[in-house]
C-alpha cells in the first residue's frame, strides 16, 4: 500500500487567517491608534524623537521602516504622518529612500496575505468565468505592468486599494512589488519634502498644508505620469480596433 508523501491542503480557514488578523487588527487600530498616529503627537514627542536619532541613527531607520510597514500592512491610520516623519526624522534624502521602502514592505504583506487568503481562487474563478468578468481580468492580464503603475500614480487611488485588488486579480508578486517601489516615489518625495520642513512649521506653531499634492506644479506632473502610464493601453486599445 502506497502513501501520497504530499501534505495536506491546508483549510480554507487557515487560508484566510492572515488577512482576517490584519483586518482585526486594522479595525481595533482604526480605534485605538488613531489620537496616536497624528500631527499632533509627532509635534508633541518631535524633541525625543530627534534625540534618539542623534543618538542610534541606524536603529531608528530600522525601527521607522518597521512600523511604516506595520502601519501598511495593517491599514492603520497615520500613513500620511508616517510619511512627514520619514521627512522630519531623516531629511528629504535618505528619508524618501526609507518611506518607499517601509511603504513597499508593507505593502507586499498584505498583498501576500490578500491573496493567500482569498485572492489564488478567485483569480482561478474569474479564469474560468464567462462574460464581463472574464474580460475585465483579461484586460489585466493584457496590460499588467501599465495598469499597476496607473493605480499607483493616480492620486484618487486609496493605498489599500492599491494593494489588495491586484493580490484578488491574481497578479503575480514581482510586477506587484516592482510597480509598488516605483510607483509611490513621485508622491512620496512629495510629502518626504514637506515632511523635511517641519522644523519651521512647527516653530511657527503651524500645521503642514497637505494640499499640496493639489496644486498644479505638483498635480499636473503627476497627471502627466498617469498619462504615460496610461498611453499603452490606449495604444493596445486603438490598435485592437484597427485589427493592426
Amino acid at each position: 500500500m502506497t502513501h501520497d508523501p504530499s501534505p495536506p491542503a491546508p483549510s480554507p480557514w487557515r487560508r484566510r487567517l492572515p488577512i482576517l488578523a490584519i483586518a482585526l487588527i486594522a479595525v481595533v487600530g482604526a480605534v485605538w491608534f488613531r489620537d496616536y498616529l497624528s500631527f499632533e503627537t509627532l509635534r508633541e514627542n518631535r524633541e525625543a524623537l530627534l534625540a534618539f536619532r542623534d543618538s542610534r541613527y541606524l536603529a531608528t531607520a530600522l525601527l521607522f521602516m518597521a512600523a511604516y510597514a506595520g502601519i501598511v500592512a495593517f491599514s492603520l491610520p497615520g500613513a500620511t504622518v508616517a510619511t512627514l516623519t520619514g521627512g522630519f526624522l531623516f531629511g528629504t534624502f535618505p528619508g524618501v529612500v526609507f518611506n518607499v521602502l517601509g511603504a513597499t514592505v508593507g505593502a507586499i504583506l498584505i498583498f501576500l496575505a490578500a491573496r493567500l487568503g482569498a485572492g489564488e481562487r478567485l483569480a482561478r474563478r474569474m479564469d474560468a468565468s464567462d462574460g464581463l468578468v472574464r474580460r475585465i481580468k483579461q484586460g489585466i492580464d493584457d496590460n499588467l505592468w501599465p495598469m499597476l503603475f496607473l493605480i499607483r500614480l493616480v492620486p484618487a487611488v486609496p493605498f489599500f486599494v492599491a494593494n489588495l485588488v491586484p493580490a484578488l486579480v491574481g497578479v503575480p508578486l514581482l510586477p506587484f512589488a516592482v510597480t509598488t517601489f516605483l510607483g509611490i516615489i513621485p508622491g512620496a518625495l512629495v510629502f518626504t519634502s514637506v515632511g523635511a520642513g517641519l522644523g519651521a512649521v512647527f516653530a511657527a506653531g503651524e500645521t503642514p498644508d497637505l494640499g499640496l499634492v493639489f496644486e498644479p506644479r505638483i498635480l499636473l506632473p503627476l497627471l502627466g505620469l498617469c498619462a504615460l502610464a496610461a498611453l499603452p493601453i490606449l495604444l493596445k486599445a486603438v490598435r485592437g480596433r484597427k485589427g493592426l
